[in-house]
């Protein structure tokens, strides 16, 4: 009688364990907050009077034309009506701190570059600048748990979307180009998120900025005209559209939103998309998700 008691109360020592290691687990996932656009018709993409436009800046900012000789722009979607039904999206970035709860659960590698893979990129910043992003020990640096993001790649980011849609609240995915410009720029065809003017003091770009990520949200009078936090400069983001000659292989995917390195800022402007292989982990790449 009083093994089987024994026994009795283990069990349920047990059990009130699992359940309560059950509820912590799932307690430590940092669902991200989305914000609703509504379903309609919006403008998407630039004309050349546009296109000129950030041309102008990029040569006043640089002291160059060389976006404007190598087309950065060119390519870009030509202006006209779309329209989109209702959907979620995070309203900020992805952040070090929501990541952190993936990386502990799944035991992912988290965001880091060695030497040897950074330099074959080709890409201008050294590996040093990577090291102030980088995480040790399954943490993400101190002080930057609102930082959005980094040194993660298109993969990186669809897995962590496939994880929280694991969690039980919804379908998670990276969001299309539109849908991105869209909650981006507004309804008006407007050339930045604010308006047509560009002004350094609405983002993190390299005109007023750090040179460096910020917490997400910090510039409140540069948000999207749907309530969307840093979707000028802070960092890039991937998106599901694979990029211009990619649909087969889908190797390389349009990012959009410019960057704290960029300056002008013709390329923070919603229309403006650039492709990126889909396997870079890059300092000036983050991500946001769309909820279904």
């Amino acid at each position: 009688m009083i093994v089987r008691s024994i026994g009795i109360m283990m069990t349920t020592i047990i059990v009130i364990g699992l359940w309560t290691f059950a509820t912590a687990a799932q307690a430590a996932v940092l669902f991200p907050q989305t914000i609703t656009i509504p379903a309609g018709n919006f403008i998407a993409g630039s004309n050349q009077v546009e296109r000129d436009t950030a041309y102008d800046l990029d040569q006043a900012a640089y002291g160059h034309d060389r976006t404007r000789k190598w087309g950065w722009y060119d390519d870009e979607r030509p202006r006209g009506r779309q329209h989109l039904a209702t959907f979620a999206i995070t309203r900020s970035l992805i952040t070090n701190r929501q990541y952190a709860s993936f990386i502990a659960a799944t035991g992912r590698p988290v965001p880091n570059v060695d030497l040897k893979i950074w330099r074959s990129y080709g890409l201008i910043h050294p590996h040093h600048r990577t090291r102030r992003h980088a995480w040790k020990d399954g943490h993400p640096p101190a002080g930057r748990e609102d930082h959005p993001v980094v040194l993660v790649s298109y993969h990186d980011a669809v897995a962590y979307a496939a994880w929280l849609t694991r969690q039980g609240k919804g379908d998670w995915r990276l969001p299309r180009e539109l849908e991105w410009e869209k909650a981006a720029r507004g309804s008006d065809g407007r050339y930045f998120p604010w308006g047509n003017k560009f002004d350094a003091r609405r983002l993190n770009s390299h005109d007023a900025g750090p040179f460096d990520t910020l917490p997400v949200g910090t510039f409140a009078d540069g948000n999207s005209p749907f309530g969307l936090t840093d979707p000028a400069g802070q960092v890039f983001e991937w998106t599901a559209s694979p990029a211009k000659n990619s649909k087969t292989n889908k190797s390389r995917y349009l990012v959009k939103g410019g960057s704290w390195d960029d300056k002008g800022c013709g390329v923070c402007r919603p229309a403006a998309r650039h492709g990126r292989p889909a396997a870079l982990k890059h300092i000036l790449i983050g991500f946001r998700l769309i909820r279904e």
